[in-house]
C-alpha cells in the first residue's frame, strides 16, 4: 500500500489533472500559437501555472476526512467533462450543467460510446483506485498546518513569478484567446457549478409573478375561431432548410406550400434548457435569466387567462422545461401514448388524435404546441425512419469525430427531411379546418447545431462565443387559406422573410395571432402586426 503525505497527493493529483484532463486546452493553445522557440516556454509556464492553481484550490479541501472523497469526485466528473470537451468541443458552463441535469435517460444513452468507457476507465476508475488504496500519512496539527502553508506559499510564488515574467504573453493570451479558459479542467467546471447554483437557487421561496391578467380575446363573435399549431423544433439550423436556399432539397414538401420562412431568426440560447423557457417568456434575451423564467408566468398563461383559448402541449422531447406546468400536457416519448414508435417514438405520432381534441373544443380558440425530437444529436441517424435516408453515406455512430463531414451532414439532413414530412403532415391536418377556423402553423427551432465546423460539434456553447450555426435557427409561418385569408396580407408579408428576428418575437406574435388584447402585448415585436388587414 502506497504511503503519501497529503501535500504529495495534492501535487501529484494536480500534475495528473494538468497532463491528462486538459488535452482540449493545450490542443487549442497549440493551434493558436504553435510549438517551438519561445512558445514552448509559454506552454511549459502555462502547465506549471495550472498545476500551481489546482494545488491552491485542492489545499482548501485538504482536511483528513475530505481530501480523498473530494479528489475522487473530481476525477470521476472530470473524466466525463474531458470526454465531451475532447470529442465534441463543448464548453462546460452553467447552462451546459443545467442542460445536463435536465437530460433524460434516453438522451443520455445517445451519448454512450466505447470511447467514453475508455475515458472512465483510465481517467476515473484507475485514479480512484489509486487514491482509495493510498494511505495518507498524517502528523500533528501544527506540522500539517505548516506543511500546507509552505506548499500554498510555494504555489502562490510560482503563480506570481510566472504571471510577472510572462506578463505580456498572458495579457495578450487572456485578451485575444479568452475562450480557451473555458477548457481548463476541472477549474472551469468547478466555477460553472458555483455559477449554476448562484443562478438557480435562492434562499427565499419563489413567488410566481402574474402577467397579462387583463388579457382578453377581441375578435368579433361571428368570426371563425383560431386553430393554431406551434411546433417547437429541436436543433434545426436555418441554413439546412432548402426553403432558405440550402443546395440539398431538404424541404420537398414544404416548398409546395405558401410558406413565409424567416432566414435570419436568432435563438435566445444554445441549449433546450435555456431557449425553450426563454422563447415563451416575456423577457427579451438580454434580460432573461433562469430565476426570472421560473418565477414569471409565460405567454401560455396569458392566453389561458382569457378563458377563451384551449391549450394543449404534446411533447416528444425531454419535457417542456417548465413552460407547460399550468396547461394540459401529454408525454409522447412513450408507446403508451405515441402510436408511431419503432426504435424510438416519432414526432408524427403527436398528430394522432388531434382531430378529437379539435372537435371537443370547436367552440373555442385552440393552440396546440408540439415539441419535437427533431434533430437531437449526436445520433442524428436515429431521428428518422429508414425510408427518409435519402442522403448517403450516413454517419451511424454518436462518435462524430470518427465520421466524415459528408456523413455527418447527410445524417443531419435526413432528419431535417423527416421534419419536413412531419410539418407538411401538420399543415395538411390544419387544411381540413380552413373553412371553419382561422388556421396557422408557426415553426421555431429552439437552437441550432455545430456539425464539425472548426472542430466544434453539437451545441451549448456560451452565447458570446457561439458560432452562427448554433444560434441561427430554422423558423417559418404558414397561414391557412379560407378564413385566415381575410386576416393578413400574405403576399406583402413575404418582404420580411430575410429580416432579422429573434425568439423575443414569439411571445407577441402568438398574442397577435389570437387577437389578444393585454398590457403586456407589444405590437412592435409582433412579426405580423404591419401585415394585418384592417
Amino acid at each position: 500500500m502506497k504511503v503519501l503525505s497529503t501535500n504529495k497527493l495534492i501535487v501529484f493529483s494536480s500534475i495528473f489533472f494538468t497532463l491528462f484532463y486538459n488535452f482540449k486546452f493545450f490542443k487549442d493553445m497549440f493551434v493558436a500559437y504553435g510549438f517551438g522557440g519561445l512558445n514552448s516556454l509559454y506552454f511549459l509556464s502555462t502547465a506549471i501555472l495550472l498545476i500551481s492553481l489546482m494545488t491552491l484550490i485542492f489545499l482548501i479541501f485538504s482536511s483528513k476526512y475530505i481530501i480523498k472523497p473530494f479528489l475522487i469526485t473530481l476525477f470521476v466528473i472530470s473524466s466525463f467533462t474531458a470526454y465531451f470537451m475532447d470529442s465534441y468541443s463543448v464548453v462546460i458552463d452553467s447552462e451546459m450543467i443545467r442542460n445536463s441535469l435536465q437530460t433524460n435517460l434516453k438522451e443520455s444513452a445517445d451519448l454512450f460510446s466505447f470511447k467514453l468507457i475508455l475515458y472512465v476507465i483510465f481517467l476515473a476508475i484507475l485514479p480512484t483506485y489509486f487514491i482509495y488504496k493510498t494511505k495518507i500519512e498524517y502528523k500533528s496539527f501544527k506540522v500539517e498546518l505548516l506543511s500546507r502553508l509552505k506548499i500554498a506559499l510555494l504555489a502562490s510564488v510560482l503563480v506570481l513569478v510566472i504571471a510577472f515574467s510572462f506578463s505580456k504573453f498572458y495579457t495578450s493570451f487572456l485578451r485575444e484567446h479568452k475562450p480557451l479558459r473555458y477548457n481548463v479542467n476541472p477549474i472551469y467546471w468547478i466555477y460553472s457549478i458555483g455559477n449554476y447554483i448562484n443562478k438557480t437557487f435562492d434562499t427565499a421561496p419563489i413567488e410566481l409573478k402574474e402577467i397579462g391578467l387583463d388579457s382578453k380575446v377581441v375578435e368579433p363573435l361571428q368570426e371563425p375561431k383560431e386553430l393554431i399549431i406551434l411546433v417547437v423544433g429541436e436543433t434545426a439550423r436555418a441554413d439546412r432548410f432548402s426553403l432558405n436556399g440550402y443546395a440539398k432539397e431538404t424541404n420537398p414538401l414544404l416548398k409546395q406550400e405558401d410558406i413565409l420562412s424567416f432566414s435570419n431568426m436568432s435563438s435566445c440560447g444554445t441549449s433546450t434548457a435555456h431557449s425553450v423557457p426563454c422563447m415563451f417568456s416575456i423577457y427579451p434575451k438580454e434580460q432573461y435569466s433562469y430565476k426570472k423564467g421560473v418565477s414569471t408566468k409565460n405567454v401560455l398563461d396569458v392566453l389561458k387567462n382569457t378563458q377563451d383559448i384551449a391549450i394543449l402541449w404534446r411533447d416528444n422531447n425531454s419535457d417542456s422545461k417548465g413552460v407547460a406546468l399550468r396547461i394540459d400536457y401529454e408525454d409522447y416519448q412513450t408507446s403508451k401514448t405515441n402510436t408511431i414508435c419503432d426504435e424510438e417514438c416519432r414526432d408524427e405520432g403527436m398528430l394522432v388524435g388531434l382531430d378529437d381534441y379539435i372537435e371537443k373544443n370547436k367552440n373555442r380558440d385552440i393552440l396546440i404546441v408540439l415539441h419535437q425530437m427533431g434533430n437531437h444529436g449526436p445520433a442524428y441517424y436515429k431521428r428518422y425512419p429508414k425510408e427518409f435516408e435519402k442522403f448517403t453515406p450516413v454517419c451511424k455512430t454518436n462518435q462524430l469525430e470518427n465520421c466524415t463531414k459528408e456523413e455527418i451532414s447527410n445524417a443531419y439532413d435526413n432528419a431535417i427531411l423527416y421534419t419536413d414530412y412531419f410539418l407538411s403532415k401538420s399543415i395538411n391536418l390544419l387544411k381540413k379546418y380552413e373553412e371553419s377556423h382561422e388556421t396557422a402553423l408557426l415553426y421555431m427551432s429552439d437552437h441550432g447545431e455545430s456539425l464539425g465546423e472548426n472542430g466544434i460539434y453539437l451545441h451549448g456553447m456560451p452565447y458570446a462565443i457561439a458560432p452562427k450555426e448554433q444560434t441561427n435557427v430554422a423558423s417559418f409561418l404558414w397561414l391557412g387559406g379560407g378564413a385566415m385569408e381575410h386576416e393578413y396580407d400574405k403576399q406583402r408579408a413575404k418582404e420580411i422573410k430575410d429580416k432579422e428576428f429573434s425568439q423575443d418575437n414569439l411571445f407577441h406574435t402568438i398574442l397577435g395571432l389570437f387577437e389578444v388584447e393585454t398590457e403586456v402585448y407589444d405590437k412592435n415585436l409582433d412579426i405580423l402586426n404591419d401585415y394585418r388587414n384592417d
